[in-house]
């Protein structure tokens, strides 16, 4: 293990770096394990898998095509193709040609304009299924790469003569709705390449799997993990990966190196455990306090890289006891200004035992080459290559055993009227409760008297086993009982929201700005933990409850009767199935049963449905938000009405049969288009984006 010295405050091994290679930039490194290997593979996607020569060849004819198009010194080359192994052969060619990559993200067609919008490239590789959603109509270089694939094979196969270099070999994105363009230079990818390597140790029989999107930093910069040290890099052929993907490659291809977030960690590792775990068990986005058994496909992974947020200490050591014994686990803390690195932490770092596991964020020590400032409480981070000390906007505390450890976020702090409220350390007291996973506090809006309150959204751990599901977390008296005597009074929640899992942004990221907001459904008490005010969750990722649950068995009855009054009275013989053979009886029964659930839907909607479109939709006009919660309402109403009129009048009764078009079909029409249309309309929410201090993609904390 690779550790910095520490002097006060600050941890780091120095400017110098022992046994640096005599290469001077990563290209330089595939191109030296494609003369040595060159059968070996390099990219492995199923019938689309390529060896170290295939792809230095094609690399090497498409940066021929690029200088040919008179590619400039440094400029950027835009790639959007869901192929990943198109993407390694563009970006290889891009630093081949001289200029600087880009990978675009094309499965959410509006974050790739917006990265576009702010890279202005020269040239954009893409594929005819994406040109038309990239392409803005900018007049830019555009080169399909599946229509001048003959052109571009036409291409010399040997390295083009080498270019000169720009100041970037790279350009990575930090945030999503509102990104922010990054570059980094040769020397820094370089550097981050090095310090990766004395980290992790990779050898050429590796393959590593990164499970994160090909625009973000994991991914961006990840990739000379593998293929600068002999190692083949596994991806997916066409689309994202999915969780049973994942473990179906790591199997089949016999992965041993895994680079993913704390949500994709636990997906492996524990939620889909062959056994329950014990009770309290869980992980990340639901908390992990237990053990399972070990899970045969994962047998040849040696090595699992976490990044993307934060991990607590007992969350680590779940995700540990998944893998097989001699296995490492890392959790990094990266930004993508350092092409993904900063610090990194494995259980083995630890000089002794720590109580209160479940309380402790730890993020260890810098990677080779950096060095780690937290002397004013916010950590600063040099990249492994030099440069100014860069401010992360997180909290850091530099521990008596020479670890770091991570305390919060200065962005998420929370203004009280007795001070500002830390809503890490509290969410950390939070995650102490046995039953409780995961947590994030949010502030509520204000009540009456003007003061401001806290909500706990809490989640269970992930291994727990109960139904309905989150059924075992505390509701909002028992957590304040928990709490007591353990935090300040005034920071008790007032209320709490309890959800299957925390929202996490595709970054892997806890997402704040996604939790759902309480919306009061009665008078909230004044606060402390007297208060008795009802709220009904709404929002991104909630399992909101019924607005009408309270009513019960009661609202049953009713709807059940006026169900009978309906169908006995209005439209007798509507459900009358005595005539109509099995199956087809059974199936008419099974859409009357939709029909009627429809129905009920629309009643319930057409009560509190319009409060949580208020909520969801600030900024449209009352009267417009009033015209589409009516369009909800009649599209899920009318669809049993208008199925007993039709059944009901004769096949050839032409003015019953109009009547019913105008009276229904129509009707439903319009509703569906006042619906696209406010749909179509919603504002952005200012606030869904990452913030500078995130500092990016899936490396970013």
């Amino acid at each position: 293990m690779t550790q910095g010295t520490t002097q006060g405050s600050m941890q780091g091994p120095g400017p110098e770096r022992p046994g640096r290679t005599t290469a001077d930039t990563v290209l330089h490194l595939f191109e030296q394990q494609a003369r040595d290997t060159p059968r070996g593979y390099a990219v492995i996607a199923g019938a689309d898998s390529l060896t170290y020569a295939q792809l230095d060849v094609r690399a090497n004819q498409l940066a021929h095509h690029l200088m040919a198009g008179g590619l400039p010194p440094g400029a950027v080359v835009a790639i959007g193709t869901a192929r990943r192994t198109e993407i390694v052969v563009a970006l290889l060619a891009a630093l081949k040609a001289g200029g600087a990559y880009a990978v675009i993200d094309v499965e959410v067609p509006f974050t790739g304009q917006r990265q576009l919008a702010a890279l202005t490239p020269y040239v954009l590789l893409t594929d005819a299924a994406h040109h038309a959603r990239l392409d803005d109509g900018s007049g830019r270089w555009v080169v399909r790469l599946g229509a001048e694939a003959a052109e571009i094979s036409a291409r010399p196969a040997q390295a083009p003569p080498r270019p000169e270099h720009g100041a970037a070999a790279a350009v990575l994105f930090t945030g999503a709705v509102f990104p922010r363009a990054v570059p980094v230079g040769h020397a820094r990818l370089l550097a981050a390449h090095e310090a990766w390597t004395k980290a992790i140790r990779p050898v050429p029989e590796d393959r590593h799997l990164i499970t994160q999107s090909p625009d973000l930093t994991a991914f961006a910069a990840g990739w000379t993990r593998a293929l600068c040290s002999g190692g083949a890099l596994v991806v997916s052929e066409r689309t994202p990966w999915t969780p049973e993907g994942i473990r179906r490659a790591i199997e089949t291809e016999q992965v041993s190196v895994l680079h993913t977030d704390p949500a994709g960690a636990t997906r492996l590792l524990v939620q889909d455990a062959g056994t329950a775990a014990a009770p309290g068990a869980g992980s990340p986005g639901g908390g992990a306090r237990g053990r399972r058994d070990l899970d045969p496909a994962l047998r040849w992974l040696r090595l699992v890289t976490v990044t993307g947020d934060r991990l607590f200490l007992d969350e680590q050591e779940v995700l540990q006891s998944g893998l097989r014994t001699g296995a490492r686990l890392l959790n990094v803390y990266g930004l993508t200004e350092a092409a993904g690195i900063g610090t990194w932490f494995e259980l083995s770092q630890l000089p002794r035992p720590l109580d209160h596991a479940e309380q402790l964020c730890l993020i260890g020590s810098p990677f080779p080459g950096c060095a780690a400032d937290a002397r004013t409480g916010q950590l600063h981070l040099t990249p492994p290559d030099g440069g100014d000390a860069i401010p992360t906007g997180d909290l850091v505390e530099l521990r008596p055993d020479g670890l770091l450890e991570f305390r919060g976020r200065r962005r998420d702090r929370i203004a009280m009227a007795d001070g500002a409220v830390d809503p890490h350390a509290l969410e950390a007291v939070i995650r102490s409760h046995p039953d409780i996973g995961a947590a994030l506090v949010a502030e509520l809006p204000e009540d009456e008297s003007g003061a401001r309150r806290l909500a706990a959204h809490v989640a269970p751990p992930a291994g727990a086993r109960s139904w309905p599901p989150a059924a075992d977390l505390p509701d909002g008296g028992q957590l304040r009982e928990h709490l007591a005597g353990k935090v300040d009074p005034a920071q008790l929640p007032q209320v709490v929201v309890r959800l299957r899992t925390l929202p996490r942004n595709r970054g892997g990221q806890e997402d704040r700005e996604a939790l759902p907001r309480p919306v009061a459904t009665g008078k909230a008490g004044r606060g402390g933990a007297g208060g008795s005010g009802k709220y009904t969750p709404t929002g991104s990722g909630t399992p909101a409850p019924f607005p009408l649950v309270g009513c019960g068995i009661p609202f049953l009855i009713g709807t059940g009767l006026i169900f009978f009054i309906l169908a006995k009275i209005l439209w007798p013989g509507s459900t009358d199935l005595d005539g109509v053979p099995n199956p087809w009886a059974f199936l008419f029964f099974v859409l009357y049963l939709f029909e009627g659930a429809s129905f009920a839907a629309g009643l319930v909607f057409l009560v509190g449905g319009r409060a949580m479109m208020l909520r969801h939709g600030p900024g449209q006009s009352p009267g417009f938000t009033r015209a589409a919660h009516l369009a909800v309402v009649y599209l899920l109403i009318a669809w049993w009405p208008q199925d007993n009129f039709y059944r009901l009048a004769a096949k050839h009764d032409w003015p019953l049969q109009a009547a019913l078009v105008y009276a229904f079909n129509i009707p439903l029409m319009l509703a569906a288009v006042v619906l696209a249309f406010y749909l179509t309309r919603k504002p952005p929410s200012p606030f869904d984006f990452e913030e500078a201090g995130d500092r990016g993609g899936s490396s970013a904390r």
